[in-house]
């Protein structure tokens, strides 16, 4: 008996069209969070010089693994929008869109007589998404800007390090995919507000803004202190203890004991009494005073224990606790299978290929993974013929004098 095709209710964005302009990932994240939930999202790339991701590993045969993701669901299009003979093209585009999303370096696309500002006059009810490295004004808006400098200018990676090897910045992007949730909930805000107002607007984005908001408390407490936060590797300063601890069978183990309880429970879990009567450990306060000694008591029991035999003390306790897992571990594990974190596509290059879900899950309209990354230009046809109107020849003469 056949397996019924599953049938998904219209995308909550389903009515959105997005023409996202530029390359590598802050931008491409806001088309990607868009695209997952429905939004009809057109990547625009040169021809002839396609998105950097496409050369970034890994690879498989050839074929770029991050960019598959990453641009799934979007409709690849080649366009060189640089160029003065493929302006009347990108108006036509532009002017079919809702939100217009672009991450080159301020004053590129002005340069090109692409002026969002001037263009916000004859389309006025666009939603212009844009994401630079420090914005588009201030002193540094024509400065690159890249993920990790973010980080580091935004005061991040002033207190994630140790104190005896420095700051670190993470070993992945993050300050790009940040950038992108926020540049996504900016786009949703402005077409919320287009609802009511009838009209577009600008939202400006640089990388080290979203990094900045998140590190919320540690902007106040210096405007109210004058006090820094300071660098103690994978302790946090005001939970204590709270650490990733080795075990016995070469696992690791994070713990954070953000309340009382969940400290007494711990000290449950170890079967250590005299832990909950030591005046240095009697209160959080008491805590923090005394981390290291508290730190490294559940540090030495963990080292005796099994990382299983461990975990299963620690939940018994209702200790919030976690095993540090691996890609293989996160990929195989029953409760990221039963909440289908990961998902299933065929794709027509590489076959079967498993990816992150959509996320958040939203209940009547869930967003889907319609296809992975498509080849430069993959849907011209149906862009420049179906969206604009134009005609074979027209689409050839175009492909021949490399405009797409």
């Amino acid at each position: 008996m056949e397996t019924p095709a599953r049938v998904l209710p219209e995308g909550a964005l389903s009515d959105l069209k997005v023409i996202e302009l530029g390359s590598m990932l802050a931008g491409p994240f806001v088309g990607s969070m868009l695209a997952d939930f429905g939004a009809c999202v057109v990547k625009i790339e040169k021809p002839g010089k396609p998105d950097p991701l496409r050369e970034w590993p890994p690879h498989k045969d050839g074929v770029a693994l991050w960019w598959k993701t990453t641009a799934r669901n979007k409709h690849a299009v080649t366009l060189d929008i640089s160029r003065p003979e493929a302006r009347e093209l990108a108006l036509r585009l532009i002017g079919e869109s809702d939100i217009v999303i672009e991450n080159f370096r301020p004053g590129t696309l002005e340069r090109w007589g692409l002026d969002p500002a001037e263009l916000a006059k004859s389309f006025p009810r666009i939603v212009w998404v844009r994401v630079s490295g420090w914005g588009q004004t201030g002193p540094n808006r024509e400065q690159g800007g890249y993920a990790t400098i973010a980080e580091a200018f935004s005061g991040l990676a002033s207190f994630t390090g140790y104190p005896d090897k420095g700051p670190t910045v993470s070993a992945f992007p993050m300050g790009d995919y940040l950038a992108g949730v926020f540049g996504a909930f900016g786009a949703l805000a402005a077409i919320h507000r287009r609802e009511r107002s009838g009209r577009g607007q600008m939202v400006d984005l640089a990388l080290y803004e979203p990094l900045l908001r998140i590190i919320e408390s540690v902007v106040v407490r210096y405007d109210q202190t004058g006090q820094k936060k300071p660098l103690l590797g994978n302790q946090m300063e005001e939970d204590v203890p709270r650490n990733v601890y080795a075990t016995a069978d070469g696992g690791a183990i994070a713990i954070s004991c953000g309340s009382q309880h969940i400290y007494e429970g711990l000290v449950d879990a170890m079967e250590r009494p005299d832990l909950k009567t030591d005046p240095r450990f009697a209160t959080m306060a008491d805590r923090v005073m005394h981390r290291d000694a508290i730190d490294g008591e559940v540090a030495a029991w963990l080292r005796t224990q099994p990382t299983a035999l461990a975990l299963e003390k620690l939940v018994a306790n209702k200790v919030v606790a976690g095993k540090i897992n691996d890609i293989a571990d996160v990929m195989g594990d029953a409760h990221v299978a039963a909440r289908e974190a990961i998902r299933t596509l065929v794709d027509e290059t590489l076959g079967p290929i498993r990816m992150p879900a959509p996320a958040p899950k939203l209940s009547d309209t869930p967003g889907d993974i319609r296809w992975a990354g498509r080849d430069p230009g993959a849907s011209n046809d149906e862009v420049f013929g179906g969206w604009l109107g134009l005609s074979p020849d027209e689409i050839a003469d175009l492909k021949r004098i490399r405009i797409i």
